[in-house]
């Protein structure tokens, strides 16, 4: 009897965790079907090697209740990075960065925003501070990977994509946004 219980608690779990993921995940957005905002001083013209989403994650941020307790100028990056104001993310949260030099996301936000303006060498360097303050950071893998798409390094982004594999243990978007990344540019190179 006893141990009837304890299986279908196992069971119980085993299904309501992963349900309560999908259930609560946010929505997902097309970036691909966004407009450029007009305002953005960033060219956004996609070369072949660019042709695949830049990073879908991203635009998912929104808003939310605890931010009013984060460090000022990396919730204004946060707000900025989703306005697609790139110098005003890197401003903001380059201060956030000097009062929190161990803060993995404040180094991945830092690399999307210089990624956005194709200022690859200082985006890769972010990237990996992240990833050496926290190696299981997944945006930063996601972002990292994209990032040598852009430089036409499929095996490095490859690599990415095979820590994501290894730091999931249950399906997370930035593995298919990168494993999608990947797909769209050997569809391009193909051309």
């Amino acid at each position: 009897m006893m141990r009837s219980i304890l299986i279908a608690a196992v069971v119980g779990v085993l299904v309501a965790v992963p349900a309560s993921y999908f259930l609560t995940a946010p929505a997902r957005q097309d970036r691909a079907a966004t407009p450029a905002r007009a305002g953005n001083a960033v060219s956004e013209t996609v070369t072949p090697a660019e042709a695949w989403p830049i990073c879908s994650t991203m635009g998912s941020m929104v808003e939310t209740a605890d931010w009013a307790t984060l460090d000022p100028d990396f919730a204004a990056g946060k707000r900025a990075i989703v306005a697609g104001e790139w110098n005003e993310a890197i401003t903001a949260l380059t201060s956030a960065g000097l009062r929190d030099a161990r803060n993995a996301d404040i180094q991945n936000y830092l690399g999307y925003a210089n990624r956005r303006l194709r200022q690859l060498d200082s985006a890769m360097q972010h990237y990996q501070k992240a990833l050496a303050l926290n190696p299981r950071h997944r945006s930063a893998h996601e972002h990292l990977g994209e990032a040598y798409l852009v430089q036409g390094d499929l095996a490095k982004a490859k690599e990415h994509l095979a820590a994501l594999e290894r730091i999931c243990l249950i399906p997370c978007d930035e593995y298919g946004d990168l494993e999608r990344a990947i797909a769209k540019y050997n569809q391009v190179a193909k051309r």
